[in-house]
């Protein structure tokens, strides 16, 4: 199945064999794309939308100096910019940071989806709501939060969604993004999260090395940056689709 971690541990036992079938009838195709590469850019008319299948994406804005700021991560099973389906052009990049797989999902085809199965459209919807949720979140996580509450907060959204897809063993998950990548999501600079990090780690709390987080004491992460995974709606969540 192309689309099997869509909605994974957020509503996928919601999905009926026929919603699942439509949903794979809405790729035309799967392709690969290089690390750092851009996939949509910002403004211009979008015809497609993108199902991630392997590897992490961004979305990101640039200033007009050219520095970047990263405004959500993405992981496999995220329809990443299913909002241009509507609105036909975005206002953000979105880019790789490792080679990834992704499948192509035309607009004329999600067209036909809203027209003929209206429970997918509304767990379409329900995902394009996700990601607004995330938003707020990172709105708060950077307005309210220091340094280490940042970091550590970044740390447990992408501990709960790799877990949600099954990509997390004894607290351990691969995350393939660099200190760079780290700073420009919690607006910082790469100096300051290698002391954070290096702190977290001295707390016994986190160890990132290699591309992989371990996550040593969750509960302490999580205190320390207030995440509370409501706003993930995972599977816990009582949502309707009937």
């Amino acid at each position: 199945m192309i689309t099997d971690l869509f909605l994974r541990g957020r509503g996928r036992e919601k999905m009926s064999a026929v919603d699942v079938q439509a949903l794979e009838d809405s790729v035309e195709d799967v392709r690969t794309l290089g690390p750092r590469q851009l996939l949509v850019e910002r403004g211009r008319d979008v015809q497609n939308s993108t199902i991630l299948l392997e590897g992490p994406m961004c979305r990101y804005m640039d200033d007009r100096e050219g520095h970047r700021q990263i405004v959500a991560f993405h992981v496999p099973g995220d329809f990443v910019d299913l909002h241009g389906f509507t609105m036909k052009r975005l206002d953000h990049d979105i880019g790789t940071l490792t080679p990834v797989r992704y499948g192509v999902v035309p607009h004329a085809r999600l067209t036909t989806v809203t027209e003929s199965w209206p429970r997918l459209t509304r767990l379409l919807w329900f995902s394009t709501l996700l990601d607004a949720a995330m938003h707020r979140e990172w709105i708060f996580r950077l307005g309210r939060l220091g340094a280490e509450g940042r970091v550590a907060h970044l740390f447990c959204e992408l501990h709960t969604r790799m877990a949600m897809i099954d990509r997390v063993t004894d607290g351990s998950f691969t995350l393939p993004v660099t200190q760079v990548d780290i700073a420009e999501a919690c607006g910082l600079t790469s100096v300051h999260v290698n002391r954070v990090l290096r702190s977290l780690r001295e707390r016994h709390a986190l160890a990132f090395k290699g591309g992989v987080a371990r996550i040593l004491d969750l509960r302490a992460l999580e205190a320390l940056s207030e995440f509370d995974p409501l706003y993930l709606y995972g599977s816990h969540f009582e949502m309707s689709v009937a």
